[in-house]
């Protein structure tokens, strides 16, 4: 066969499951508390997507993205966890944007930059499942409108109305807490 047509070995070929998920697994708990808002919640859902992982891993492993399949499971999951695990609240307690690597730069008050955070996570916990797995896939995971719409099963349209009604929801939440937190100081 001559070397042109050669399709190039995959990125995790001879990777056991072992070693993809002690590489990977930091990256996972991020995104499922950027999905989630909530660190228990998002170390259930890890925990029980890597459970099935590991069962598929010969079939997960020979996909291009390993990686990309795993983070789908973790999306699915977190899409259904409710139908799956009861009713559950998400709270965002304790966790903070800063823990998840946000790089901001420059040099600016801790304390700001906490409440800054909680207020950020209170109002993302206000949004249905399918517009904070937009909001998440478009701005953490830098993916397109058709990307994201592929991931959840829908069209463009939906994604960009999902990501519309979402931020909507967080600019009157901001405005909301901007005039009681003026009020509070008259």
């Amino acid at each position: 066969m001559p070397l042109h047509n050669r399709k190039p070995p995959r990125v995790s070929e001879g990777v056991t499951f072992e070693e993809f998920a002690m590489a990977r697994l930091p990256s996972l708990l991020r995104y499922a508390v950027v999905l989630t808002g909530d660190r228990d919640l998002a170390q259930d859902v890890v925990q029980e997507v890597l459970a099935r992982a590991q069962v598929r891993w010969r079939r997960i492993s020979e996909s291009d993205v390993p990686e990309a399949y795993v983070r789908r499971m973790v999306l699915n999951e977190y899409l259904s966890w409710r139908r799956s695990w009861q009713f559950r609240n998400v709270h965002a307690v304790g966790e903070r944007l800063t823990d998840l690597d946000d790089a901001r730069g420059g040099i600016r008050d801790h304390a700001e930059g906490v409440v800054e955070a909680d207020a950020l996570w209170s109002r993302l916990s206000t949004l249905g499942r399918k517009q904070r797995a937009v909001l998440v896939l478009r701005y953490y995971e830098q993916m397109e409108d058709e990307a994201i719409a592929d991931v959840l099963g829908c069209a463009p349209a939906t994604v960009r109305s999902h990501a519309s009604r979402a931020l909507k929801t967080l600019r009157l939440s901001s405005e909301r807490q901007e005039r009681i937190h003026a009020e509070e100081k008259s």
